[in-house]
């Protein structure tokens, strides 16, 4: 094929180029949304599905969220765009105050604005590293990241994530990253033993975003301890867990004492606007405001009119709707259907992850017991798509994040949607295995 004809074959997928999307893919009806309400989502193929990934993760009140809309529509009309690079604005001032108190404001003390969770975690790492230079300790730059953990695609962030998403193809400087299985600190302690003086800051998810799999209670503990006794920053990353993803507004509400820096964006705007907000405890602050040092860093759509509009709206739903009790016995109600699947289909081993923010875990159809192939989840993820429902590609299966705003007929809707994609995935499987035997 020529250059020419290549270009002619791609042009006929339209002018597009989703993320993430294999190419034989790009320009397919059925994954083409036009329009979305509540839990459900219309493509261009005329079907409608129930989406358990809220908007990737984004839309934890649902879609179409009238408050959200109109206080984003309202600040367009009245101020248009205003930013936070080198200037102040209102919006943003009172966004920031809103979310420090939602946070904690006995223990944080300023909010800086980012645009996605991949620039959040590039700033936080910045943060991190001109704090430490500020405290006298220049030689603090390493970060350490966990194994498996999701910190995004931008070039700081895709370091510090812990999957091999291609990192080295596209020269990604890892030199000053390190990383280390979670919940388990023995490796953790030999690096600070190690590398103590070196180490800026360890980054973690409450709950890893690639498999739902939540820091234990003893990992956590002995996070902090390593931080009081090594002096490194600890971030909580935030991004996938925040806005009562979990069943508290933030997962690390929950840990013995906060972290240093919390980065949140998913759930910020309920998807109304592009959007992530690092927040600083006082303590780092203080530093900064100490020194009268300058953060070197500014994003030209980072804490404009409608992004804090929609911030302080979707805050104001959220406290309207009670959204983090829901949460909670979404929660529950999640965890006994997703145990009652778990005895019910021979695919499903089990499942991981805390409130509205799960993983099912399966097994490979050919009954040796193995790992469901990670090359098999797309495959699924469309056979629970052609079953009615958008579920999340996950670790040896699938992941579903719903809106805490399902209702329990919804949940049970879902569920019955999962167990019918697993059987058609099962029944293709089992075909294919006949034919080639």
């Amino acid at each position: 094929m020529t250059t020419t004809d290549s270009w002619t074959a791609d042009a006929r997928a339209g002018a597009l180029w989703p993320s993430l999307l294999p190419p034989e893919q790009h320009g397919k009806d059925e994954l083409c949304a036009v329009s979305a309400e509540g839990v459900r989502v219309r493509f261009a193929d005329g079907r409608e599905l129930l989406c358990a990934s809220s908007g990737l993760w984004n839309t934890n009140l649902g879609y179409g969220n009238e408050a959200v809309a109109e206080a984003a529509a309202e600040a367009l009309r009245s101020a248009s765009y205003l930013s936070t690079f080198r200037y102040e604005n209102v919006y943003a001032r009172r966004a920031a105050e809103a979310l420090v108190q939602v946070a904690g404001a006995e223990h944080y003390g300023r909010v800086l604005f980012s645009t996605s969770g991949g620039a959040a975690n590039d700033l936080a790492m910045k943060v991190a590293r001109h704090c430490l230079a500020l405290r006298g300790e220049a030689r603090r730059k390493v970060v350490v990241g966990l194994r498996g953990s999701y910190h995004g695609l931008t070039f700081g962030g895709f370091a510090l994530t812990g999957e091999d998403l291609g990192q080295q193809l596209y020269g990604v400087d890892q030199r000053l990253v390190r990383h280390v299985p979670p919940n388990d600190p023995e490796e953790l302690r030999t690096l600070l033993a190690r590398q103590g003086g070196q180490i800026a800051a360890v980054v973690v998810e409450p709950v890893l975003g690639s498999g739902a799999v939540p820091l234990d209670e003893e990992y956590v503990a002995t996070l902090l301890r390593l931080r009081e006794e090594h002096g490194f920053l600890l971030i909580a990353d935030e991004v996938a867990t925040g806005f009562g993803r979990t069943g508290d507004f933030f997962a690390s509400q929950r840990w013995p004492a906060p972290p240093d820096l919390l980065i949140a964006s998913k759930g910020l705007t309920n998807g109304a606007s592009a959007a992530a907000v690092v927040l600083t405890s006082r303590a780092v602050a203080d530093v900064f405001h100490e020194a009268g040092a300058v953060l070197s860093h500014g994003e030209t759509q980072a804490g404009t009119p409608v992004t804090c509009a929609a911030i302080l709206a979707t805050l104001a739903e959220m406290s309207r709707l009670d959204a983090v009790t829901r949460a909670r016995r979404l929660g529950d109600l999640l965890t006994r259907e997703l145990d009652a699947l778990a005895a019910g289909h021979p695919l499903v081993t089990g499942s991981t992850g805390v409130g509205c923010f799960r993983s099912i875990r399966l097994a490979a159809a050919d009954g040796s017991g193995a790992p469901f192939p990670q090359s098999e989840v797309p495959a699924l993820v469309a056979a629970v798509r052609r079953a009615g429902a958008i579920v999340h590609p996950g670790l040896h299966g699938v992941q579903l994040v719903p809106a805490l705003t399902y209702t329990d007929a919804e949940v049970a809707e879902l569920l019955a949607c999962v167990r019918a994609g697993l059987d058609l995935h099962l029944a293709a499987t089992t075909e294919r295995a006949g034919v080639g035997g």
